[in-house]
């Protein structure tokens, strides 16, 4: 089966080798994989949120795409466009936007970080704070549904976001679907093996932290002055370097074969100076960069030909946007007037059914069943495949399960596997909820 996988890149700085070898160069490889759909966007609405700057934003559009068409992204085989290309994102944020409940909102990690910083300072909770930050999950959430993305790669500050956009999804799928489901459930996919690189203090390489190695940025002369600027312990030439925590070797890690680190490893604990062994990392990232620093350079001398590339994709990414905004556009009621008469006759009260909320935590995959009250049913046993979780909630839609009443509990199973553990007054409600058919 083929999943269609997600990567949003916010356009707000220059590329740095963290962000090439923490997202870059892994997704690169991903996008290439067999069964795989792959769309790539430059989240440009987003940077309005980070960056007041006009100038920064137009030149860091240009700088990304320009930094992944040279990494290796094929344009040929995946879907490469930026978000401001695509009107159908906002249409359908706003749709979202009034299907989503403020509550949710409040408890969006970057808005609780800014309101807590505002009350240690002792101001206003929400000092500084603009809409844009406020509600840009829900903008994250219309960036995925509208291609109904399968997976988004994220790192795991990230995943609340991917939660929220599934519960959107799910939201409007219960009370516009009646029956059909718009929107394809997201899950994040989080790669372990993905680098995080340490900066030149040793700390995350961050441009917040001042400590970054650039990526093309001033070509091999910058790459080697800033990779000599790395902080290392003052052992002298001819003496032992412990490897165990020393972010150089780290750094040499992440662009070498285990051959080529174990060799380097064995050369500092036969006494390799720091100087020497800052030269042979720069030689090992070059060597990797420089075939792509010299694309780079020509699409930046190219500008056209960068914004022909997103052009055709965001025109790939329009054929399937359109189409599918028009029937949201239907779905909510805003018709043509010349397509659907509808006269207040025929205006029928709307009937709420029970519904499913799925998510994720540290046990595993779960959902929770919802009455049409909105009153909690029950909540599922954990899962480890989020396919067969939702393979389970359509078979207990179509009330294809059966209840095993042991001493006071009563279990409920779809086949034979077991999907919750309910007291008498759940099996109640989930009888009245979820009529079976078995």
């Amino acid at each position: 089966m083929t999943k269609r996988v997600l990567t949003g890149i916010t356009p707000s700085g220059t590329p740095h080798l963290g962000n090439y070898a923490g997202a870059i160069r892994p997704a690169v490889r991903a996008s290439i994989q067999p069964d795989t759909d792959a769309f790539f966007f430059l989240a440009d609405y987003h940077a309005l949120i980070k960056c007041d700057d006009p100038q920064r934003v137009a030149r860091s559009r240009l700088e990304i795409a320009a930094t992944w068409l040279a990494a290796g992204l094929d344009p040929e085989k995946v879907t490469f466009y930026r978000q401001s290309d695509i009107p159908e994102i906002l249409e359908l944020s706003w749709m979202l936007t009034c299907v989503t409940g403020k509550g949710l909102m409040n408890r969006a990690h970057a808005y609780k970080a800014a309101v807590d910083q505002n009350n240690a300072k002792g101001v206003d909770p929400d000092d500084g704070v603009n809409m844009g930050l406020y509600s840009y999950p829900i903008l994250m959430a219309a960036d995925i549904l509208m291609f109904n993305a399968h997976l988004v790669p994220v790192g795991r500050d990230q995943i609340q976001h991917i939660e929220m956009a599934r519960d959107v999804a799910q939201r409007f799928n219960h009370m516009y679907g009646q029956g059909k489901d718009f929107f394809t459930l997201p899950y994040e996919l989080i790669d372990e093996s993905v680098a995080t690189l340490p900066g030149l203090d040793g700390r995350k390489m961050s441009k917040s932290y001042d400590n970054t190695i650039p990526l093309f940025e001033g070509g091999e002369k910058l790459l080697q002055s800033t990779i000599n600027r790395i902080v290392t312990d003052s052992k002298q030439p001819g003496e032992p370097k412990d490897t165990e925590g020393s972010h150089l070797f780290e750094l040499f890690e992440v662009f070498s074969t285990p051959e080529q680190a174990a060799q380097f490893k064995a050369e500092l604990h036969d006494g390799l100076g720091w100087g020497e062994a800052k030269k042979k990392l720069f030689e090992r990232i070059n060597t990797e960069l420089s075939p792509m620093r010299e694309k780079y350079n020509a699409l930046m001398a190219n500008p056209d030909q960068i914004e022909e590339i997103l052009l055709v994709g965001a025109e790939k990414a329009r054929r399937i946007s359109v189409p599918l905004i028009a029937e949201l556009r239907a779905a909510v009621g805003l018709r043509s007037p010349n397509q659907v008469p509808v006269s207040v006759a025929e205006k029928k009260e709307k009937v709420k059914t029970a519904r499913f909320v799925s998510f994720r935590d540290e046990q595993g995959f779960q959902f929770r069943l919802f009455d049409a009250a909105d009153n909690e049913v029950f909540l599922s046993l954990p899962f480890d495949d989020p396919k067969q979780a939702g393979q389970l909630i359509k078979q207990l839609q179509a009330g294809q399960y059966t209840i095993s009443h042991i001493e006071d509990r009563y279990h409920v199973f779809v086949a034979d596997m077991q999907v919750a553990d309910l007291d008498q007054e759940q099996q109640a409600r989930l009888k009245a909820a979820l009529p079976s058919e078995i």
